[in-house]
């Protein structure tokens, strides 16, 4: 009778190191046994940072100095700046000339173009609404802005993942600066361009071309690199040349990709040019930042709507021209829907009716203010058993923020490292480990360790209830139709409202501080968090359900033991997008009271202190890319004859 032999070298092996994870955990402890009697405890060494601040300030006033007579100004950026301008201008004027009504008949007949009557009505309420807000001026400053912005922000993209998608070396080039375009805060864009261009519509357009850019580039280069190879096999058996075959196999086949990276550009631009209202670049997002100034809510809210119906509008018509072609009712064509709107603004023209009617407005800033007053005069304190909004936000700090970042800034600095390697490495390899593990000793070389760690206090604290939140409101979705249909709308207000206007309301309830940015933050990152949470459970296999139900297996321990189970890509995922979005809402937060990075990003973008601002920026990239690290799993090549 034969036996079976098991080699050696598995079965020689302790039980402890068969386990993947105990292995990593004990070859990190013995690294650390080893290299503790040269560490020491405590805050980062200094002789360990570099500072920075003499060549940044350097170079900031060697750009202050030379702006007004030096070539590289007066006859590259000072055309680009003047090239931007006349052509937000002539956007602008085109949209003024056409009217209230012409803008609105073409927004309803280019929806009614790509997705038929139902969003071609939406549209056209969309647009009234916001005159009916008292809104249209600032709306059409911000939608020709966007319009120039969106075009720029495309043709960089394309150009990028074009190259990217053809190229090897390009595609792994771009790679980490995509990543770093990514993850840089909006305020730490807006710095440098500012140097450059100083106040106004181009830099305005500028950053917001830097911050949507990457999204255009990341899907153009995924949809050419996912052509299927058999269709381009045969085109090129066609004889057909390289251009050839991209232009009518590998763009046509990428047009899916194409289109919902146009929608992510959108959507990235639109929150841009609100936040770029801070260098002047008007419209609704200065509405919105006067209003944050003045903890304006009512007025906030009134500019903050047709920010959203925009967004909502543009979102579902590049959605919709992505669709299905097939599918589609059989709507007008676009001679003719040119033709309605020339006619309509003519006939404004001709009635005087241009400018959006007065007495059409409804304000609504007054009753929302009295609303907002009482609720904070009945629920910012001294309501009875529960608290007031201003004592939960105190308790939160006290008991939750203060402890978390107290604990971290008493850990040594090696530890630190340590729990991010260990961290990184469980989930991911060994290169993911070293990179969260560089990332974030670069902020210690960068001398802002302190205020990191305050940032990442925050950071954690509103992750955490974000992910609390948002697992279960996502596993209610998922497991009813009910509240999946209730929970839409407001999922697409949340997610589509500019992270301004939630500063407003929580300083309204909570004060300042960094319990309002924690608060803004969890709203911002919630609805992201519940819609890939629900999303994960409902695509989780119907066979696996039914086995489990064949078994007896109750509701919960379908969800407990075969949903969560095997939807943990799609929560790792959400992990990753609450923490992403988490980051960029707190450093906001620098604003009202949250301090940290966030207020040296703010600082530095307030006073003009290029060095402040960005090494604050730096460290905010280098924070975004250790938590990127530490909650995404890395992708583990097969071992060779496994």
């Amino acid at each position: 009778m034969a036996t079976l032999t098991v080699p050696a070298s598995r079965t020689g092996k302790p039980a402890l190191l068969r386990n993947r994870a105990a292995a990593k955990l004990l070859l990190l402890a013995l690294l650390t046994a080893v290299l503790l009697p040269l560490l020491h405890g405590g805050t980062w060494p200094h002789h360990l940072t570099v500072d920075l601040s003499k060549p940044l300030a350097g170079a900031s006033n060697w750009v202050i100095d030379n702006r007004d007579t030096h070539p590289l100004f007066l006859y590259f950026f000072g055309y680009v700046s003047n090239v931007v301008v006349l052509s937000v201008r002539a956007v602008y004027l085109t949209l003024l000339a056409a009217g209230w009504t012409g803008v609105t008949v073409f927004g309803a007949l280019v929806a009614w173009r790509v997705a038929g009557v139902r969003l071609a009505a939406g549209t056209a309420l969309a647009f009234l609404a916001c005159g009916a807000l008292g809104m249209w001026v600032p709306t059409m400053q911000t939608l020709a802005l966007m319009v120039v912005a969106v075009l720029a922000s495309v043709a960089v993209g394309a150009v990028l993942g074009l190259a990217a998608g053809l190229s090897d070396r390009l595609d792994r080039a771009l790679r980490p600066v995509l990543d770093t375009m990514q993850v840089l805060p909006a305020f730490a864009y807006l710095l440098p361009v500012v140097l450059v261009f100083g106040i106004g519509v181009p830099a305005a357009v500028l950053a917001t071309v830097v911050y949507a850019a990457p999204p255009m580039a990341r899907l153009t280069a995924l949809g050419l690199r996912g052509a299927d190879p058999e269709v381009l096999e045969a085109v090129e058996s066609l004889g057909a040349t390289r251009r050839q075959r991209l232009l009518t196999a590998r763009v046509p086949l990428a047009r899916g990709e194409l289109l919902l990276g146009l929608n992510q550009t959108i959507m990235m631009a639109l929150s841009m040019a609100v936040i770029a209202s801070v260098i002047g670049a008007g419209g609704l997002g200065d509405r919105v930042y006067q209003a944050l100034a003045s903890v304006d809510v009512g007025q906030a809210l009134a500019a903050g709507i047709p920010i959203v119906l925009l967004a909502i509008v543009l979102d579902r018509v590049t959605a919709a021209a992505g669709g299905d072609r097939t599918t589609r009712p059989r709507t007008i064509g676009w001679p003719y829907a040119l033709a309605v709107t020339v006619a309509v603004a003519l006939a404004t023209r001709l009635l005087h009716g241009l400018d959006w009617p007065t007495g059409w407005s409804l304000g609504i800033a007054a009753p929302v203010n009295r609303a907002v007053d009482w609720m904070t005069a009945h629920l910012y304190s001294g309501v009875p058993v529960v608290g007031g909004t201003a004592d939960w936000a105190g308790h939160f700090t006290t008991w939750i923020l203060d402890p978390v970042r107290g604990g971290l800034q008493w850990l040594p600095w090696w530890s630190v490292l340590l729990i991010v390697a260990a961290l990184a490495w469980l989930i991911g390899t060994w290169a993911t480990a070293l990179t969260a593990v560089l990332a974030m000793a670069a902020i210690g070389v960068l001398g802002v360790w302190a205020p990191a760690l305050d940032t990442l206090s925050q950071v954690l604290a509103a992750v955490a209830v974000t992910l609390v939140l948002g697992f279960a409101t996502g596993i209610a979705a998922a497991r009813s139709d009910r509240v999946e249909r209730a929970l839409r709308p407001v999922l697409d207000v949340f997610q589509t409202m500019p992270q301004f206007v939630y500063l407003i309301p929580v300083v309204a309830l909570f004060g300042v501080g960094r319990a309002p940015a924690v608060a803004a933050a969890v709203v911002y990152a919630l609805p992201a968090v519940v819609r890939i949470t629900a999303q994960g459970l409902r695509q989780v296999d119907p066979a696996a359900l039914e086995s489990a139900r064949s078994l007896g297996a109750t509701g919960r321990q379908q969800l407990w033991q075969v949903q969560l189970p095997l939807a943990r890509r799609a929560l790792l995922l959400a992990v990753n997008q609450g923490v992403v979005l988490v980051l960029a809402v707190v450093i906001i937060g620098g604003l009202v009271g949250g301090g940290a990075l966030g207020y040296n990003v703010a600082f530095g973008l307030a006073q003009g202190d290029l060095a402040t601002g960005l090494v604050a920026g730096a460290a905010i990239v280098c924070l975004g890319l250790m938590l990127d690290r530490v909650t995404q799993p890395a992708e583990r090549r097969p071992r060779k004859g496994a």
